[in-house]
């Protein structure tokens, strides 16, 4: 034993493969156990950490990654302009939570934003690389490549939301049609007969899944979906304003609206406030986000909530484990057990409605 220390001594540090013949196991093995992984017998764990602890075996971060073909980094990716990122309390409860998520580990978070063909192309390279060991892409578009792309490369990644029903790639989502259908049996129920909807851009999932919610709702109470109370706008409070004029200029006496998110609740709120309807008393209001803005609006935004902050965790959670289960399992072993998490929303009553 002490002729083992002192080869150790004169060499320098002690090695990965020096503890794992102290140990008498793979390299491998040390380091999942050094990495943490559930997947080691306790024997084989109390065997490592013994050797660990005689040899004095300290791990070098950038070596184990090194060893590993790892980057201990992942990217929080929204294909987003500046404007939506930090105008929309949605995108900074996401950043949040996955920062809470990732603190009591080794991995660095880089938040890419990508705004042009060029940026997106760039990014693609640099994913092509393995500069990082994972993905969590928020504000998925159904015509995104991204999320293709990562599938391609075999790259872990978890989407905030889905690009369809049959999304292939791991998410974390809200149950947004059923959110949607709440809000609007609320409007219906306090005795408003003419609900219009402000959706969200019809190309992404969640503004589809808020719709349908919304077209629920309305059959439910046996009326019929009527085309000239939908419209369509963008998910900002620019969006919501043109929407909320155009649907004035169509149905001049509707008495609610039920609008995808706060932001676009917000700008709706506006130019009902000019063209003179009172809130609540003339149109009743709902939003979606139950943000900030809901709860500062006047009178304060009656909305959905749904748990950003915690989508944003789990997204991390569920991204370590496809980091973690990587190469263990085969790919199709893998599509077919990839997580598909739906978080629960809830109505929030407040003086709008």
């Amino acid at each position: 034993m002490a002729g083992t220390r002192r080869r150790g001594v004169g060499r320098g540090r002690p090695t990965l493969e020096e503890v794992a013949a102290r140990a008498g196991v793979g390299r491998g093995t040390v380091s999942r156990v050094i990495n943490g992984s559930p997947r080691v017998s306790d024997r084989t764990r109390t065997a490592v950490e013994q050797a660990v602890a005689e040899l004095g075996y300290v791990p070098n971060r950038v070596a184990r990654a090194l060893a590993a073909n790892r980057a201990d980094a992942v990217a929080l990716v929204i294909p987003e302009p500046e404007t939506r990122l930090f105008a929309e309390p949605y995108f900074s409860d996401v950043i949040c939570g996955v920062g809470a998520e990732l603190a009591d580990t080794d991995l660095q978070l880089l938040l890419t934003l990508i705004r042009t063909p060029k940026e997106r192309q760039r990014f693609a390279e640099y994913l092509s690389a393995h500069r990082v060991d994972g993905v969590l892409l928020v504000s998925v578009h159904a015509d995104d490549p991204l999320p293709d792309l990562l599938e391609r490369i075999e790259m872990p990644a978890v989407l905030s939301g889905r690009r369809s029903a049959h999304e292939s790639v791991p998410y974390v989502d809200s149950d947004n049609a059923g959110g949607a259908q709440s809000a609007v049996e609320h409007l219906l129920g306090r005795g408003r007969t003419t609900v219009a909807t402000i959706t969200g851009p019809l190309d992404m999932y969640v503004a589809q899944c808020r719709l349908d919610g919304y077209r629920a709702a309305i059959r439910a109470a046996g009326q019929e979906v009527d085309p000239d109370l939908i419209a369509p706008a963008d998910f900002t409070e620019e969006g919501g304003r043109r929407a909320m004029r155009e649907l004035l200029r169509r149905r001049p006496h509707l008495d609610a609206v039920f609008a995808a998110s706060d932001v676009m609740a917000a700008g709706a709120r506006q130019v009902l406030r000019e063209e003179g309807r009172r809130v609540p008393d003339d149109v009743a209001l709902v939003g979606f986000d139950n943000s900030a803005v809901a709860r500062h609006m006047d009178p304060p935004l009656t909305s959905v909530r749904q748990n950003t902050e915690e989508m944003g965790r789990a997204m991390v959670r569920v991204l370590l484990e496809e980091i973690e289960t990587q190469g263990i399992e085969t790919q199709g072993d893998r599509t077919s057990k990839r997580p598909q998490l739906v978080l629960p929303t809830e109505l929030v009553r407040r003086g709008s409605s």
